[in-house]
């Protein structure tokens, strides 16, 4: 089920009990200041990196998931394209910042990755939704960690999200899927990309 924007106001973000239940920005905001860290650990301002350059933002859950290992390298194949319409690809993930180097490393990735190191970042912008008991615990049972890769205990992970922004922090296009198999089509992402690129 895609979300689809609507012009409502956001007034206290929270984090949902599920995907399903989730309340994004809207096409049309402006995105909300929020702190993120970098792949060295330094904190970062989002606002201060999207108002350098139109911007391609992805939300993904981390570099533990194959859906999000499979779109990384989808947009890296049409980094330069996004690149010669004049955007900077951002991903933040919910994984802490020492792991992000093993993302870039593992699967090729030129553009910046980033930590959302306290789930703050997929609050503010609406995209939060904690993980369930038994959710936390089938991924136990794959060897993976909740905890351990966040570097946290609030079991909050973002929809997978992709946002157009231009420099002043407005949302042009939002891809919005509580379906964490279904990512948006790199072809489709640069279509969008192009109808807003100046």
């Amino acid at each position: 089920m895609l979300i689809y924007s609507l012009s409502i106001a956001r007034d206290n973000p929270k984090i949902a009990d599920s995907p399903e239940t989730i309340d994004p920005v809207k096409t049309g905001q402006k995105i909300p200041s929020v702190n993120v860290k970098n792949i060295d650990g330094r904190v970062v301002s989002l606002d201060s990196i999207v108002s350098s350059m139109p911007t391609v933002l992805v939300f993904y859950r981390g570099g533990w998931c194959p859906y999000c290992n499979v779109q990384l390298s989808g947009l890296q194949k049409i980094e330069s394209e996004l690149i010669n319409l004049g955007y900077q690809i951002v991903a933040v993930s919910a994984d802490k910042s020492e792991l992000l180097s093993e993302t870039v490393n593992k699967e090729q990735i030129n553009f910046t990755l980033l930590s959302d190191f306290d789930g703050m970042a997929s609050v503010e912008f609406g995209i939060a939704y904690k993980v369930s008991d038994e959710y936390y615990s089938k991924l136990k049972d794959y060897n993976l960690d909740l905890e351990t890769v966040t570097g946290n205990k609030n079991h909050i992970l973002p929809v997978p999200s992709v946002f157009i922004i231009d420099t002043s922090g407005k949302i042009n296009f939002e891809y919005i899927n509580p379906d964490y198999k279904v990512r948006l089509d790199p072809d489709e992402l640069l279509a969008n990309a192009k109808s807003f690129a100046n």
